[in-house]
Order: C-alpha cells, then sequence, then structure tokens
C-alpha cells in the first residue's frame, strides 16, 4: 500500500528535474546575465555600480519602443481572432448540415506552421504577383502593396494571423457551444426573443471561461510573435514591424549582445506575467463563485 503511494511520485520526479533544470533554471540564468556586460560569450561578473546599465539601454532604445507599440496593435488586432472564431462557430452550431466539412475546412489553417502562412500571405500581398495584380487584372485600379509601407505592414500581419489563429478558437467556442443546455434555445424561441439578443445577454456570459481561455491563448501567442514576422517582412520596412521576441531575437543574433538580449527576455517574461496573472486570477474567481452558488 505504502509503495503504492510513493509510485506515482517516483515516476514524476524525472519531469520535475527536467522542468527544474531546463525551465526554471534557464529563466534565472536569464534574469542573472540580464545584469551582467555578457557580450558574444556569458560574463558572470556584475559590476554592481550599474547593475542595471542593460535595462536603462533597453528603456532608452527606440526599437524597444516601437516592439511594444507593436505588440499593442498586434494583440488588439489579433483578438479578432476571437470574435470570428464565436462567429464561425455560431453559424456552424446553427447549421448542422455540413458541419464536419466546414470544421475541417476553418481548423485547416492551423495544420499550417506560422511561417509557412507567412510565405503565404508575403505572396499573396506581393503586388506583382499577388491579390493586387489580379484585382488589376479585372480592371480595379487597387493598392494592396501592404508589406512595403510601414504604416500598413502591421495590418498584413495581423491579417495572416488572424487567417491562421481564427479557426483554433472557433473549434474552442464550438465545444463551449455544444455545452449549452438545448432547452435554452427552446425557450427563447418561445418567446420570441431575437437571437441576437439571446448571444449578447445569455450564451456569451454562459461561456465567460470558454473566453478567458482564449484569451490566455492568444496573449501568450502574440507576446513570443516571430516566425510570421520573420516569414513575411523579417522587421522591416526598417523597423515598422518589430515586436518584442523579434528584438529579442536580433540583439542576440545582429547585434550578438547576450546580457542585452536577455534584459528584453526578461521584460518579455514581466509582460507574460502582467497578462498571464490577471487572466487565470479571474478564471479562479469565477470557477470559485460558481461553485460557491451551488
Amino acid at each position: 500500500m505504502r509503495w503504492s503511494r510513493i509510485a506515482p511520485q517516483l515516476a514524476l520526479t524525472p519531469a520535475l528535474v527536467i522542468t527544474a533544470v531546463a525551465f526554471v533554471g534557464s529563466i534565472g540564468w536569464t534574469i542573472y546575465l540580464s545584469f551582467t556586460r555578457s557580450r558574444r560569450l556569458p560574463e558572470y561578473g556584475i559590476d554592481w555600480s550599474e547593475w542595471g546599465r542593460q535595462y536603462d539601454r533597453l528603456f532608452r532604445d527606440t526599437g524597444w519602443e516601437i516592439s511594444l507599440r507593436n505588440l499593442i496593435v498586434l494583440g488588439l488586432g489579433s483578438a479578432l481572432a476571437i470574435v470570428f472564431g464565436f462567429i464561425l462557430a455560431a453559424m456552424i452550431d446553427k447549421e448542422k448540415r455540413g458541419e464536419s466539412f466546414f470544421r475541417t475546412v476553418f481548423l485547416y489553417p492551423l495544420a499550417v506552421s506560422l511561417i509557412v502562412t507567412g510565405a503565404a500571405w508575403r505572396w499573396i500581398l506581393n503586388p506583382t504577383l499577388g491579390a493586387q495584380s489580379f484585382l488589376r487584372s479585372l480592371g480595379w485600379d487597387v493598392d494592396f502593396n501592404w508589406l512595403a509601407q510601414g504604416d500598413t505592414a502591421m495590418y498584413a500581419i495581423i491579417l495572416a494571423s488572424v487567417w491562421q489563429s481564427a479557426g483554433f478558437y472557433m473549434a474552442l467556442m464550438l465545444a463551449g457551444l455544444k455545452g449549452i443546455n438545448t432547452e435554452i434555445w427552446s425557450a427563447a424561441k418561445l418567446d420570441g426573443v431575437p437571437l441576437w439578443r439571446v448571444y449578447v445577454e445569455i450564451i456569451i456570459p454562459m461561456m465567460k471561461f470558454t473566453f478567458i481561455t482564449c484569451a490566455i491563448l492568444l496573449s501568450l501567442g502574440v507576446i513570443k510573435a516571430y516566425d510570421v514576422v520573420v516569414a513575411m517582412t523579417n522587421g522591416g520596412p526598417g523597423q515598422s514591424t518589430w515586436v518584442p521576441a523579434y528584438f529579442t531575437i536580433n540583439a542576440l543574433s545582429a547585434k550578438s549582445n547576450l546580457g542585452y538580449a536577455s534584459a528584453a527576455a526578461v521584460m518579455m517574461l514581466v509582460i507574460t506575467l502582467v497578462v498571464f496573472i490577471p487572466l487565470v486570477a479571474l478564471t479562479v474567481w469565477q470557477q470559485r463563485k460558481r461553485e460557491a452558488a451551488r
């Protein structure tokens, strides 16, 4: 009996050790290096008279300021994926015919990596080969060269990101809609309540946990966004599409400044915690509130 209680703990020990070393240890190592003058190779001595040198330089860097601004734009724009995901889920849920087909079609972009997604959309937005050329061949005088203009390049990245992830959020929303009691729909129909009011006043509040889950996953994806930026613009034109992840990798690879890249990575961790912890706390609070009401 005693062995049956110890065995699961022993089985989990390797995973816990790997997590402690590879995850927690890496975070601690990165935080430590952010206080050093490490360049191409790590230096473990800290000059305590200038221990915050890397962070002071980071906060005065125009590239970092642009990265944070683009992060906000990308986060707000990518939230459309949740909106479109809910709309698609509602349409599929109401129209039973062809549900499996449409669910597969909308989920298909998720099977494509962000690198491939970025490359495909770079081709679509190519003025000589993509959408602009096609529309002009039909006689429409349009300018669809978003990637070449600094003020529209981020919108092109948002468009590609929403296209790639909307199907995933649709699947989550569809699972949430399937869990709603069908009697609610019947009662609303008998009372003559408009469909939009049923969604706004009943269905969406009942799916708040699904929306919070989607928000958590979306925020984590936006903060670590890198692949699609590299594939579509490689940070250009200029620095117009830099995001924190791109800034960090650029500081490490192009500038060969390990200490500076570590400081940027630590700030990315801080941003993640600032966004992630309130959402998780809200989820826990809502769950306890539901359990207390039972």
